[in-house]
Order: C-alpha cells, then sequence, then structure tokens
C-alpha cells in the first residue's frame, strides 16, 4: 500500500510524503500507522477522524483533515491524504 499525504495553503502545495506499507497488517493500520509517520515527519499533531473525513476517505480513498480536525493551530489549510496503490 502506498499513500500520498499533501500539505495544502492558498492552493500551493506545501510539503508532501509518500509512505508505503507492504506489511501482512489490516488496511486499517496500515492507514493509521502511516498517518502517524506522516504527522512525525511532518512534527505535527494527529488528526481527529470527524464523520465527514470518514465517509470521504471509505468513498474516495481519498480525505482531507481541515483545521477542526486538529487540537493544535495550523498554518495550512488541511492535510490531504491519497491511497494511490494498494497490496
Amino acid at each position: 500500500m502506498r499513500i500520498w499525504f499533501k500539505l495544502w495553503k492558498d492552493n500551493h502545495l506545501l510539503q508532501d510524503t509518500t509512505i508505503e506499507d507492504y506489511s501482512a497488517e489490516t488496511r486499517t493500520h496500515k492507514i493509521f500507522n502511516a498517518l502517524d509517520q506522516c504527522c512525525y515527519e511532518f512534527n505535527l499533531s494527529k488528526p481527529i477522524w470527524l464523520d465527514s473525513t470518514v465517509r470521504d476517505f471509505k468513498r474516495h480513498a481519498r480525505a482531507r483533515f481541515t483545521p477542526d480536525a486538529f487540537v493544535e493551530e495550523i498554518e495550512f489549510d488541511y492535510l490531504e491524504i491519497h491511497v494511490i496503490e494498494e497490496d
């Protein structure tokens, strides 16, 4: 599984990373582990999975974490997560 994370501000890509996980873990565990790695790499607090985020992710394998998903104040518009390759 490959997951692409992107930080956006004013329609400009600030930072991105792709995290690969080909372990035997479940899809959910791979996504949570990748999000943890991304947040560590970008020096962010972990966002909260709101109902709308979960719904978008289930439908499109893509979702946006907006400022209301973070406990701390963020300096970007949103963090986008996108599964680009499944096992």
